[in-house]
């Protein structure tokens, strides 16, 4: 059994640890905790003094961990877990807190729900630094791992460490641009159509071109977009038909008309996901808070 130099150690030099055997990079590990590469390596050298072992070694032009690194990583993940539900001292102050809070987000959740937690931030929290990334199809892992702070999606991942709170209710209804053609009038004149379709840049497609696939029902796609973003400008002037959520219809897509799915398709809720050693942190309780709060302004209650 290894000896460890404990005096060697610190919470922070663990993080890094764990940075890099995420990121399976030194460089990539800079930049998710905002330090520089000679940083990172120089605790690598103070870790592996203290753990007694190389940690990771080089492969090709990487780096991979080395088994004593794999069997180690979840021990110290399990550790800052730990420290991190220890009592958290003075009660939380928004307005001088200081630390950046991440978001991850596609951007049809982002617009519309981040724009008024950042306002509410400004007035409230001003040293509160709101971060957005795209989050995909999210899996357990964004949060586990820590690439953020709290997601924002219809889909959330079975597992029991990921804690979820409902924020709204919308539906997938189909856009189209009125002064070209008129609504498809059922499933055939659908299916006959032409389709914007969209990819997410992680290579994921959304819940209902998945269900249709599912369903034998092949739509054609004459244009895929990587966001719902895209979906505006390749729409307007065109015969094509864009199926997405209904609340984009008073942001994106106000321009454009739209009538229901000409098929069965159950509408979706929008989540608020953290894993479980933020439920109690006041600072992560109360920017969820402020995101609870932008989600009943819009649902017509009162937070």
């Amino acid at each position: 059994m290894k000896s460890i130099d404990i005096l060697n150690l610190d919470l922070r030099s663990l993080v890094t640890f764990l940075a890099v055997l995420d990121e399976g990079s030194v460089s990539r590990a800079a930049v998710r905790l905002g330090v520089s590469q000679s940083a990172v390596s120089h605790t690598l050298d103070r870790l592996r003094q203290a753990f007694g072992d190389p940690l990771f070694v080089k492969s090709g032009r990487g780096i991979v961990p080395t088994d004593y690194a794999l069997r180690t990583g979840p021990h110290i993940r399990q550790l800052l877990d730990d420290v991190r539900t220890l009592p958290s001292g003075p009660p939380f102050d928004p307005a001088t807190a200081e630390f950046t809070f991440t978001v991850a987000a596609n951007d049809y959740q982002r617009d519309l729900l981040l724009p008024g937690l950042a306002g509410t931030l400004r007035e409230q929290a001003p040293g509160i630094h709101l971060q957005v990334i795209p989050s995909g199809i999210p899996n357990a892992d964004l949060l586990r791992k820590e690439a953020c702070d709290l997601v924002i999606s219809p889909f959330a991942p079975e597992a029991t460490d990921i804690m979820q709170r409902g924020l709204m209710a919308d539906r997938m209804v189909v856009f189209y641009d009125q002064n070209e053609r008129q609504a498809p009038a059922d499933l055939k004149e659908y299916m006959a159509a032409d389709h914007i379709t969209v990819l997410f840049a992680t290579g994921e497609k959304p819940g209902l071109d998945s269900t249709m696939e599912a369903r034998g029902m092949n739509r054609h796609s004459a244009v895929t977009v990587s966001n719902f973003s895209g979906l505006p400008a390749f729409l307007k002037g065109t015969t094509l038909l864009a199926s997405a959520p209904e609340r984009m219809s008073n942001g994106l897509m106000r321009d454009f008309e739209y009538v229901p799915l000409p098929f069965q398709y159950n509408p979706f809720t929008l989540l608020m996901l953290w894993h479980r050693r933020h439920q109690t942190d006041p600072a992560h309780r109360w920017v969820r808070n402020q995101v609870n709060s932008v989600a009943a302004t819009m649902n017509g209650l009162h937070a």
